[in-house]
């Protein structure tokens, strides 16, 4: 049934969303851009990633990337907040910033026949953001409402616990969105420092889609981004070629059920071992009802609601990641049954139906995430990003199906270790001596 409904919402999908044919672009101002022509909407997508984000601040102003992610669209040339909003309400122009640990990103959203003032608006915005005092600490406010929401939510702790625990001292364990103490004490200084420093053209890919012309396309891009600094200056991240378990951290806090998030190695993204992790990980937590754990600690043993494991490559870290909530009193034996199927998959690799059911849904399910121009733009711009070649939609499946049992079960020895995971647990504190004295065992 379900590879039926996938079969009929693939045929549903736009007729370019198999078959991209993407150019490489290059302007007169030297600013190159993945484009795909689509004239079937008169619409036009572009997504912006910048090298940096939440790893390049301070420890002191952690939060910094996200402000201003939330602040270029507040006022930018001679136009203020609302002069500048108002602009993209009447143009109908969705434009937006984001910021992660390794990455800013910018995504615009335009009506074909406003593309020229679209791509004005967006230069305004990277080249000349004005970041008034008023639109700065409104911001800021909103930021802090977030921040003190986090604080009640466990698996909000539970993540940034788990971060702190495998990072420590590194740049990845401080929070992307900032803390309590760091946020008040940003300032438009800090933001207009940041911006220079993070916004250039030398770490920077562009993803268009839509229907534009060539011609106008780079006329736009030049217009929008040839200001920018020729270079970033950016502090270096080391790499982290192992992550430190086996640690655990315990938060108490008065909630229902155990939050649980646990973790180890993963791979990078350039990683000649990345699609065996890739398809290890769907087998183990990340195929939802198909998964190992799913199975053995949902069906089996209802111990939980939902458990799921994926993997996360940064610029400079392979994590490999999974969480999952339970009662109180089967929070270690969910914990044990975790440690279980990693050694059981470790020791035993997986079986052959259980690779070919996976490659199958990995594949076959892909074209599900082409399905508006919005994601392929951002596909497009992780791609180049990443160093992938536009060839990479044809090749992806041909990637995957090479994946063999022997490759499953020498990355699973490699990443898969029970003894060195890393484990955050945020839960009843009543029970916090009873699980340290637990995790001593393993």
């Amino acid at each position: 049934m379900l590879a039926n409904c996938l079969f009929l919402l693939i045929l549903a999908l736009p007729s370019h969303a198999l078959s991209l044919e993407i150019k490489e672009i290059q302007t007169p101002g030297g600013i190159k851009a993945w484009f795909v022509e689509e004239k079937t909407i008169p619409i036009l997508n572009m997504e912006v990633i910048w090298k940096g984000g939440g790893s390049a601040v301070a420890k002191e102003k952690s939060g910094l990337a996200r402000l201003m992610a939330a602040t270029l669209d507040e006022g930018a040339g001679d136009l203020d907040s609302k002069a500048f909003q108002k602009k993209l309400s009447d143009l109908s122009v969705s434009l937006s910033f984001d910021a992660g640990k390794d990455t800013f990103r910018g995504s615009l959203k335009t009506l074909s026949k406003n593309a020229e003032q679209a791509f004005e608006l967006f230069g305004l915005a990277v080249n000349a953001p004005r970041f008034d005092e008023e639109a700065v600490e409104r911001i800021k406010g909103q930021l802090l409402v977030g921040l003190n929401r986090q604080l009640s939510d466990p698996n909000d702790l539970a993540g940034d616990a788990w971060f702190e625990l495998a990072f420590s001292g590194h740049p990845y364990a401080i929070p992307t969105e900032g803390t309590l103490e760091t946020v008040p004490n940003l300032t438009p200084a800090d933001l207009k420092s940041f911006q220079k420093n993070q916004l250039a053209r030398d770490n920077m890919v562009i993803a268009v889609i839509g229907d534009i012309s060539e011609a106008d396309l780079v006329q736009y891009l030049d217009a929008a981004f040839a200001s920018l600094p020729a270079k970033a200056s950016l502090p270096k991240v080391e790499r982290v070629k192992k992550l430190g378990g086996p640690a655990n951290k315990i938060i108490p806090m008065d909630i229902p059920q155990s939050v649980i998030v646990f973790g180890g190695d993963g791979v990078l993204r350039d990683d000649p071992d990345y699609y065996a992790a890739y398809v290890l990980n769907y087998i183990l937590g990340g195929g939802g009802f198909e998964s190992r754990l799913y199975r053995e600690i949902r069906e089996k043993r209802g111990l939980v609601y939902s458990v799921y494991s994926y993997l996360s490559p940064f610029e400079e870290a392979g994590v490999h990641l999974g969480g999952l909530g339970t009662g109180e009193k089967t929070t270690i034996e969910a914990i044990e049954l975790i440690r279980s199927e990693l050694t059981k998959i470790r020791q035993n690799g997986v079986t052959e139906r259980e690779l070919e059911a996976a490659k199958k849904y990995l594949n076959g399910s892909f074209a599900l995430r082409l399905s508006s121009n919005a994601r392929i733009a951002g596909i497009m711009a992780s791609m180049q990003f990443s160093n992938l070649s536009m060839d990479y939609l044809d090749e992806r499946s041909a990637l995957i199906n090479a994946v063999s049992l022997e490759d499953i079960k020498r990355v699973a020895k490699r990443l898969m270790d029970p003894d060195r995971l890393l484990l955050t647990i945020v839960g009843k504190g009543e029970n916090q001596a009873e699980w340290e004295e637990a995790l001593k065992n393993f």
